[in-house]
């Protein structure tokens, strides 16, 4: 794989995708940056701001642009109005490593909460912070994903809880290209 430091948009290594991976990365994008906003807060003006002082505002450039790339998720209701090419997912890793790395005292905060609460045998939705992220994460997934409508919160738990450990490993260093290797390993397999 070929690296380049040019510019924050080539940071990452060049890769090909099949189709079938570029699905299966749009899923798991959306997923993680979904997981960010449910426990940090973040929305899209923060996404926006990130991807512009990392030089990324060709391929992030307003709040439609980053709906409708967002909306290319599998998952999403509605979705499949935008295509997502390789540099246009690059840019969302670079972007959600970024913020991840902003939020990375929450995120090991809220991981420490998880990792207490196990080992009490407390569930993790009865503390503050964990509950609050797994409730937001959970209204926001059966707000703009198709999901089952028998589905429960409790359903979605497993899913938001190993985001959020995913979520640790994205906001240390190199946690894009953490990140990056994830979802190419996930849509391989």
């Amino acid at each position: 794989m070929e690296r380049s430091s040019q510019q924050p948009g080539q940071s990452l290594a060049k890769v090909s995708a099949t189709p079938q991976q570029l699905r299966s990365i749009k899923a798991q994008l959306d997923l993680v940056l979904l997981a960010l906003e449910a426990l940090t807060g973040v929305g899209s003006e923060a996404m926006l701001a990130t991807a512009a002082s990392l030089g990324l505002s060709e391929l992030l450039s307003d709040r439609v642009n980053l709906w409708r790339l967002r909306q290319a998720s599998p998952l999403r209701t509605g979705q499949g109005r935008k295509k997502l090419d390789v540099d246009e997912a690059r840019a969302l890793v670079l972007v959600s490593g970024h913020l991840a790395a902003q939020h990375r005292a929450t995120i090991r905060q809220a991981v420490a909460h998880l990792e207490k609460a196990l080992e009490q045998g407390r569930p993790p939705h009865r503390v503050a912070l964990l509950g609050n992220y797994l409730d937001s994460f959970s209204n926001a997934y059966q707000d703009r994903m198709e999901a089952d409508p028998t589905s429960t919160p409790d359903d979605l738990t497993p899913l938001a809880l190993k985001l959020l450990i995913d979520l640790l490993f994205y906001s240390g260093p190199e946690g894009d290209r953490r990140l990056w290797s994830a979802l190419l390993d996930r849509s391989l397999s």
